[in-house]
């Protein structure tokens, strides 16, 4: 069976390293961009273009000719975009709103030959040639890198490239496979005995998991509030002061708000090593506007920050991160014996199935029924579980046994 590990490592670059590294990752997103036009058709989704081969015959001579990236990268960015594209077509059938696909975050992905890995640093190719910047990596050891990346027992695939713009630092995700002493199994081969960690994002709750741990979103819609009334009242002054006080509190408050997504992030993490789970599963955040309408700005970008931040923090501790579709996980009986779904289940923050009479917090039911989608979905087999007395207990998902009523929540740990 492939086992899959990704180790993160963070790079110490200089400053040239730093410019060729942003240069190298401007150009890469406009690639991307460029080929996301070519192959999007606003028409009809079976105009749109999303064969690899036909794709990359189409553009990449004059990507390549226009750009000073090299062979790999191009490939890489168009591989990218077409991937993208047609995820948007799949949703696009389903009948779903989806629009054209567009690159903004600088992470670029590299393949054993755009990417070499030593010891204690990487050769990685940019528009400016090859770049080398060191690891900065743990005193503890074995660390996740030397695990995987340097084990014989693992080969590379493929890494990413990326830059936090909150700690203005790069960092590699280096994707690896194991090795196995016989014949090579296909990548496809899904873990039967994987156990799933199911999120649910929403105003109420900023995010609950399906082992019934709520991460409430209180203090962050208050400190919203209180950040949104200062700025309102700096702007009523019309001073030069007040405009560089509000300067000033745009920073202070970007700063915070990723300080508090961060710390959620890392508990969400916790929470799947702490129970045992090798997948962390949320929903697709695609058109989350349109199905939470009452959320405002500081939810959505709560929500594409908290997803982001566990996507590349979770594989640290050898835990994956996956996507599901979100049609009905709020409106679906998570009992497995039932499933019954329907618009009257859920009111409010209530859940109440109209079928079986199985009665729990909205949230925590989503969690748990987002968990079972992947789950389901993925697996040739179901490893079943007990089941406590109320039937509350999911196949091959974690959940504590019992109901929650939802009032046992715990608060994060500080702002």
């Amino acid at each position: 069976m492939a086992v899959r590990r990704t180790a993160v490592v963070k790079l110490a670059v200089s400053d040239e390293q730093r410019d060729a590294l942003h240069r190298t990752a401007d150009q890469y997103l406009d690639c991307a961009n460029r080929t996301a036009d070519y192959c999007w058709s606003s028409t009809s989704y079976t105009e749109c273009k999303t064969n690899k081969r036909q794709v990359r015959d189409a553009l990449y001579s004059e990507l390549r000719e226009e750009t000073d990236l090299q062979a790999q990268l191009v490939q890489a960015a168009i591989k990218r975009a077409v991937e993208a594209v047609k995820a948007c077509v799949e949703r696009w059938k389903k009948g779903q709103h989806v629009s054209c696909p567009t690159f903004t975050a600088e992470t670029l992905d590299y393949d054993t030959r755009s990417a070499t890995f030593y010891r204690n640093k990487v050769s990685l190719a940019t528009v400016e040639g090859r770049v080398e910047p060191s690891f900065v990596l743990p005193a503890d050891s074995p660390t996740p890198y030397e695990r995987y990346v340097l084990s014989e027992d693992h080969e590379f695939r493929e890494s990413t490239l990326r830059y936090d713009t909150a700690t203005d630092e790069f960092y590699l995700n280096i994707s690896t496979r194991r090795i196995d002493s016989d014949d090579e199994v296909s990548e496809d081969t899904e873990h039967p005995d994987q156990t799933v960690l199911g999120i649910d994002l929403g105003v109420n709750s900023l995010a609950v998991s399906s082992t019934g741990t709520f991460w409430q979103g209180d203090d962050y819609d208050h400190w919203c509030r209180e950040f949104e009334k200062r700025r309102g009242e700096m702007q009523q002054r019309g001073t030069q002061a007040a405009h560089n006080a509000l300067l000033r509190l745009g920073k202070r408050e970007e700063a915070w708000r990723k300080q508090y997504i961060h710390i959620v992030a890392n508990e969400i993490v916790s929470e799947a090593v702490e129970n045992g789970c090798d997948v962390i599963v949320f929903e697709d955040l695609t058109d989350i506007r349109k199905r939470l309408p009452q959320a405002k700005w500081h939810h959505i970008w709560a929500f594409r920050r908290l997803s982001e931040y566990v996507d590349y923090k979770a594989p640290e501790q050898g835990v994956s991160v996956e996507q599901v579709e979100p049609d009905h996980t709020s409106q679906r009986c998570s009992r497995t014996d039932c499933g019954f779904t329907h618009d009257d289940n859920r009111h409010g923050e209530h859940f109440e199935c109209q079928k079986c009479g199985y009665e729990v917090n909205a949230d925590y039911n989503g969690a748990k029924n987002i968990g079972l989608r992947y789950a389901r979905k993925r697996r040739h087999r179901l490893r079943s579980s007990p089941k406590s007395g109320s039937g509350d207990a999911p196949v091959d998902v974690r959940v504590n046994g019992g109901t929650l009523n939802g009032e046992s929540h715990r608060p994060i740990a500080g702002d």
